[in-house]
Parts: C-alpha cells; structure tokens; sequence
C-alpha cells in the first residue's frame, strides 16, 4: 500500500488489511509506504489513527517509510493509493518496474476506473471517514480475490 507520505492513507490500507487478513487466517505480508521522504519515522495522522482505532484497528505502532525499488523484489502485488502515486512508483523502481505487480489500489474495487483515493491530508476529519470506507470495502475485495492465493504469495504492500 503506498502514497505520498505514508501517513494518512496507506497506513490505513496496511493496518485494515491486516486486520482483515488475520480475521480470515491468511498469512500475508503486509506493509504500507510513501512515495516521498516527508515524514519518514513518523506514526500514522492523528486522524488515520482515530478512524482506525474507532473500528477497531490500532495502527499506533506503525511508522513511516519511503517506497524504494528493492519493495518490488519484495512483494508480489504493489497498491498505488492514487495515479500520481502510482507514476512516482515507475519513476523509483526505473527499470525493475513491473506493471503486472503494481496497479491501483481502487481498480481491485471498480476495475478499469483508475480511480483514486482522495488524500484526506488536506481535509478535515470527515474526509478520513470517507477514505477509511474506500479502504474497508477495497481491502474486503483484495481479500477475496487472493483468499486462494498460492503458498508462497505475500500481499501487499
């Protein structure tokens, strides 16, 4: 899962995936990052925590950290939380980049929309309720889709 700042959204999608993955006994790895150097360090929003905490996700330990090329040796399937996102991600990975490995975190949702998630970063709170849902829905779709997934398959980051 990654954004921009690895603070407001793909924290988010990191910790309701894994709460969702470990209610459904899938043994995933799971990490969130962002595309820039911001807030490297730092715990989630105070808002993206709030949302999380209020439906019983605690994210509180996280702490950010930068997308770097070496994530696409890691993982088998990358999220780009929004378009921007997801070009920055092409630009850092530079030849390793691998389309069938990163796609946008909504098309799993609405396939084919390229849609984006909304950074609630330039909001008030409300918007992390409305981002929060996005996710919720999404990551309940991701973990159907992967449920069957073979050993060996770590999702995503």
């Amino acid at each position: 899962m990654v954004c921009l700042g690895n603070i407001c959204r793909s924290p988010i999608a990191e910790g309701v995936m894994r709460a969702i993955a470990l209610k459904n006994n899938l043994n995933w790895q799971i990490a969130s990052a962002g595309i820039k150097d911001y807030h490297i360090g730092e715990p989630p929003h105070n808002y993206s925590q709030k949302i999380c905490q209020k439906n019983g996700v605690d994210i509180s330990q996280q702490r950010a950290r930068r997308f770097v090329a070496q994530d696409l040796e890691i993982y088998d399937k990358i999220y780009a939380m929004s378009a921007d996102v997801l070009t920055e991600i092409q630009h850092i990975a530079g030849a390793s980049f691998n389309g069938q490995k990163v796609s946008l975190f909504l098309n799993e949702l609405y396939p084919g929309s390229n849609r984006s998630v909304p950074d609630p970063w330039y909001g008030p709170e409300e918007g992390y309720t409305e981002v929060f849902e996005m996710i919720r829905k999404t990551c309940e779709a991701i973990s159907v889709k992967y449920r069957s997934a073979p050993a060996g398959f770590y999702a995503p980051i």
